[in-house]
């Protein structure tokens, strides 16, 4: 175990500790599944804020890209911000394996081995108990809901699904999510979750416990949430039916009740947005979808009917009014638990700018986004089902609109524009992450061109 002392930073002297983790971090970071600039090196790396957590237990927030590390209290830096738990060992236990970083060879931690601490037991332990009793650790505030108390010795596992961020499970009783990408402001689902669960709606896992910080700027850092031990999620559920040749109408029907119930307590829990603007929405969809066709080559003969897609939503009513909602809804992000459909994390889409994510949209965007999920699994193994995913489509929009008090099969216009424009979206995704899929959105993307049904 090192010396605690020397683990310890002071403020004016964070470029010591960082002299030593400079290196090892540079050739890290692009390794993790949740950073998010893969297709660059890390051109700068700058440390925002250390904390000593516990003893041979560090907490950073590191900065990536190519501007300055900003003063403290000034503005928020260009590029990227990570959090990073990271323990420090002279000899660290054989069982931490992949977690290991490396070998620190100079610097004040020089002879010291870093690893990744989610990965540590111990230090997932620590961490929770942090959350079961409020308090601070430097500009850390770890903070709880009273009348939800987390009981302790709660063995810990880390979730090794998770993309964009690090969750732990305590217990199988509850779950931590940790934001990996932070930005200044109260995450969306921190912020959705709490009032939702103050509108009283049980379709959102309420939070128990969070963690934010103070510098260098306020931002939440996690999320504790009860863990719904017993649920799967909805991409397998329709991928175990299509496999079995079952078919799938009744859940998505109950999937699109569910969906109405949580915009309808979102519409309740936030103030409303402005009056719809469909020009200013089509013309930023048709910047997307120019974008996206130099990318891409294989949509320019389409752009021309994409493009119609998009000026009938300039000419269509606007719909229902503008509102909070999920923001990267699809089947990955609903969880049935005996006859019970959830929705999980509300972060919205973490490349987008939080002030976005945050802000009111048409809830015909997060319905096409589950529209656009039904078509992915259906595409999953040959012979594709598109019927199966037409099925399910009409079955989704009729559930919603039987709590929702309007059909989403009426909104014409709305639905093919923004399904066409998530299209797009998944269209430059694939061509870049993974080629084999681009098939999929590129079929709905010929369905949307030539017939826009």
């Amino acid at each position: 175990m090192p010396k605690t002392a020397s683990l310890r930073p002071r403020r004016a002297h964070l470029a010591e500790p960082m002299a030593s983790l400079d290196g090892l971090l540079r050739e890290w970071l692009p390794r993790q599944r949740w950073f998010a600039g893969k297709d660059r090196p890390v051109a700068e790396l700058g440390l925002l804020s250390m904390t000593e957590l516990f003893p041979g237990c560090l907490h950073l927030l590191v900065h990536t890209g190519h501007g300055p590390v900003p003063a403290p209290g000034g503005a928020p830096p260009a590029g990227d911000c990570y959090q990073l738990l990271l323990g420090v060992r002279e000899h660290p236990s054989p069982r931490l394996g992949r977690a290991v970083i490396g070998r620190v060879q100079d610097g004040p931690l020089a002879g010291r081995t870093v690893y990744d601490a989610l990965h540590d037991p111990r230090t997932a332990q620590l961490l929770l108990e942090r959350l079961r009793h409020p308090g601070k650790a430097g500009p850390l505030r770890f903070e709880a809901d009273p009348s939800r108390p987390v009981p302790g010795g709660l063995a810990p596992r880390l979730l090794d699904a998770e993309q964009s961020n690090s969750s732990l499970i305590y217990g199988d009783e509850f779950i931590l999510k940790l934001f990996r990408r932070i930005q200044p402001g109260v995450n969306p689902d921190l912020e959705v979750s709490d009032a939702l669960a103050r509108q009283g709606c049980d379709r959102v896992p309420a939070p128990v416990a969070w963690m934010r910080t103070t510098h260098p700027y306020e931002a939440t850092l996690g999320v504790l949430q009860p863990f719904l031990n017993d649920a799967s999620d909805g991409w397998t559920l329709s991928l175990n039916a299509l496999a079995a040749g079952d078919d799938f109408t009744v859940q998505a029907h109950e999937l699109g009740r569910a969906m109405a119930d949580v915009h309808l307590a979102l519409a309740e829990a936030f103030p409303p947005g402005p009056p719809g603007e469909n020009g200013r929405t089509a013309a930023a969809m048709t910047e997307r979808l120019t974008a996206a066709a130099h990318c891409v080559p294989a949509l320019q003969p389409f752009v021309p009917g994409l493009r119609a897609a998009f000026a009938a939503l300039s000419t269509c009513d606007s719909g229902p009014p503008a509102q909070r909602i999920h923001g990267d809804l699809h089947l990955g992000q609903v969880l049935r638990a005996g006859r019970d459909w959830f929705v999980i994390d509300f972060e919205g889409e973490p490349s987008r700018p939080l002030s976005e994510r945050r802000s009111a949209h048409s809830p015909v965007r997060d319905i096409a986004g589950m529209l656009r999920s039904f078509d992915y699994a259906a595409r999953q193994r040959r012979p594709w089902r598109p019927e199966w995913a037409r099925r399910c489509r009409e079955a989704f929009c009729a559930g919603y609109a039987a709590r929702a008090g309007w059909d989403p099969r009426k909104k014409h216009g709305l639905l093919r524009a923004y399904e066409t424009d998530r299209a797009v979206y998944e269209v430059l995704y694939e061509a870049r992450h993974r080629p084999d899929w681009l098939p999929v959105p590129m079929a709905a993307i010929e369905r949307l061109a030539v017939r826009g049904d």
